[in-house]
């Protein structure tokens, strides 16, 4: 099993950044490939981007290529999601998601978190 914790969420204005956290305990993250997704109000959950295990190859949904950045730091268990130039609409729940593998993915995932919000208004 693996538990998965996001942190980061939070007010930010149009146009501005945010880094969310992303921590995982119950197994190492070396053989995981990780990804976030996103839920916005009365929207149905989206894929934003994954990693592979490793960290060197990632994919990110045609929204998020130019603004959003997935990394990772297998030896503190933990990724990141870096995304500038947010836009109203992008307010939404950002989940954290974790699959046994080593490719990047943007489906069949196993392990959730909680998620943590992010809301983008003046």
């Amino acid at each position: 099993q693996v538990q998965l914790v996001e942190s980061g969420g939070g007010l930010v204005q149009p146009g501005g950044s945010l880094r969310l956290s992303c921590v995982a305990s119950g197994r190492p993250l070396s053989t995981y490939t990780m990804a976030w997704f996103r839920q916005g109000p009365g929207k149905e959950r989206e894929f934003v981007g994954s990693i592979n295990s490793s960290g060197d190859s990632t994919d990110y949904a045609e929204s998020a290529k130019v603004r959003f950045t997935i990394t990772r730091v297998n030896a503190k268990n933990t990724v990141y999601l870096q995304m500038r130039n947010l836009k109203r609409e992008e307010t939404a729940g950002y989940y954290c998601a974790a699959r046994a593998g080593y490719s990047v993915a943007n489906e069949g995932y196993d392990y959730w978190g909680e998620g943590t919000q992010v809301t983008v208004a003046a």
